[in-house]
C-alpha cells in the first residue's frame, strides 16, 4: 500500500473513530486514589499556561490490549477508549504532529503532539497527549511544537520509575 493511501486509511479510521468513541462507553475505571499519573498532569498544567490540556494513554497493569486514557486535565474523560492514532503511538512508538489544520469549528485554535511516554530507563511506555493553544498569528512551527513537546516529556522521565509507578498513589 502506498504511502498516502496509508495516510488517509489512517486519516479516515481516526476521523470515524472520533465520531463514535465520543458517545463510547468507559473501557476502564481509575482507582479511588489521585494516581501518579494524575498529580503529573496537574503539576504539568500549572507549570506551562501554553497547554490547553495533557493526557496520559496506555494499558493499565493488569489488562491487555485495553488502551485508554487514564490520566488528564480532563478528569472526566480519564477511562475513554483509545482512538486508533493513540494506540498507533502506543505501539509503535511513532510521534504524531497534528496542526490542526482546516478545523474552522474549534472553539479555540491548537496544535496537537501525540508522542511516545518515556520512563526512567528511557523506556517506551506508553503515550502522551499535549495540546497547545496556538492562535491565529502566532508564528509558532511544528519545529517548535515538536521542541517544546520533547522537553516537557523527556523532562518527566525522572519522574516515571516504571510504568506501574504511574498507577500507583500520588505522594
Amino acid at each position: 500500500m502506498k504511502t498516502f493511501t496509508k495516510m488517509m486509511l489512517f486519516a479516515a479510521l481516526g476521523t470515524f473513530s472520533a465520531t463514535t468513541l465520543w458517545a463510547a462507553e468507559k473501557n476502564w475505571t481509575a482507582p479511588t486514589h489521585k494516581m501518579h499519573a494524575q498529580k503529573l498532569s496537574e503539576e504539568i498544567m500549572a507549570k506551562h499556561p501554553e497547554l490547553l490540556s495533557v493526557t496520559f494513554h496506555g494499558v493499565p497493569p493488569g489488562l491487555s490490549k485495553v488502551y485508554t486514557m487514564f490520566a488528564g486535565s480532563y478528569p472526566e474523560r480519564i477511562g475513554n477508549p483509545d482512538d486508533p492514532d493513540d494506540v498507533m503511538v502506543v505501539e509503535l512508538g511513532i510521534t504524531i504532529i497534528d496542526p490542526r489544520w482546516n478545523r474552522p469549528k474549534d472553539a479555540v485554535k491548537k496544535f496537537v503532539m501525540m508522542m511516545p511516554l518515556r520512563d526512567a530507563a528511557g523506556g517506551h511506555i506508553g503515550l502522551l497527549v499535549l495540546a497547545y493553544k496556538n492562535p491565529e498569528g502566532s508564528g509558532k512551527s511544528e519545529m517548535d511544537f515538536f521542541a517544546a513537546s520533547s522537553k516537557l516529556r523527556d523532562g518527566l522521565k525522572e519522574q516515571i520509575p516504571t510504568y506501574a509507578s504511574l498507577f500507583a498513589p500520588a505522594k
